[in-house]
């Protein structure tokens, strides 16, 4: 997967409950999922798939983990011991160290200093990744936001940029939670950062494409999800919802109203 560093290049959901949650984005999101033929050994990994373009993965948490099920964002680094000392360095945590995934790449699972989950990886392919697009070109399917939410936005703005690359240009004022400020990986605009509301939870969230919004908010109600926020209109005219799939993972949903 050819990326700049920085970039978005992949999506996991950890989750309780592998076959609910296949069934559940299946009817949702309209995906295709299924175990790869060549997968990791041992390991029961689902391969969630937009028309031909593979978009996120899967798995199972491991019991125990000091986490509630979650959707994490693999973002591209040009080397990935190194970008995991970096981060050490700045304040972030190691739950899973550098290690090779056989012909797929090289990862690693961090936490940024606020507490926020995400991987860093190197890909052995040279093929561009299409699971992060642009939300004007993306077909249904497609992650085209990431969101973080943090209690400190300035220090995330910080660590994010020394760490990845990323550029904060522009902001959108949000009244007492301040301004919600973009970020960029290059020249493309890949999402933005928030303060965390009172009250909620901090992190990061991401948002699929859909074909029309109602028809989404339908799908998501008869599969068990809620829709904690939305549907509401965002610039451009397009709508969002914020919502919670049976597990109890976040995610948001983006696309027009079309009734």
């Amino acid at each position: 997967m050819a990326h700049p560093h920085g970039m978005p290049i992949w999506y996991e959901l950890l989750t309780t409950d592998q076959d609910a949650a296949q069934e559940f984005y299946a009817k949702v999101v309209g995906w295709t999922i299924a175990k790869p033929e060549m997968g990791p050994p041992g390991i029961d990994y689902r391969i969630c798939s937009a028309g031909e373009a593979m978009v996120g993965g899967i798995m199972k948490m491991p019991d125990g983990a000091p986490m509630p099920p979650l959707w994490a964002i693999y973002f591209g680094v040009n080397n990935v011991d190194s970008a995991t000392e970096k981060a050490t360095g700045l304040g972030a945590a190691v739950h899973m160290p550098p290690m090779d995934i056989p012909e797929v790449g090289r990862f690693s699972f961090l936490a940024d200093p606020q507490g926020c989950v995400f991987y860093v990886m190197r890909a052995l392919s040279d093929e561009p990744s299409q699971a992060f697009m642009d939300g004007m070109k993306a077909p249904p399917g497609h992650v085209v936001w990431n969101e973080l939410t943090t209690p400190d936005q300035e220090a995330a703005v910080g660590f994010y940029s020394d760490l990845l690359g990323l550029k904060q240009d522009g902001a959108m004022p949000m009244g007492d939670l301040g301004d919600y400020k973009f970020w960029f990986a290059g020249e493309e605009r890949i999402g933005a950062v928030m303060k965390t509301p009172p009250g909620g939870g901090s992190g990061w969230q991401v948002y699929f494409s859909v074909d029309d919004i109602d028809a989404a908010h339908k799908r998501l109600q008869a599969a068990g999800g809620k829709a904690l926020y939305g549907p509401s209109e965002i610039p451009g005219g397009s709508y969002t919802i914020v919502c919670q799939d049976p597990q109890g993972a976040r995610f948001g949903l983006v696309g027009p109203r079309r009734s």
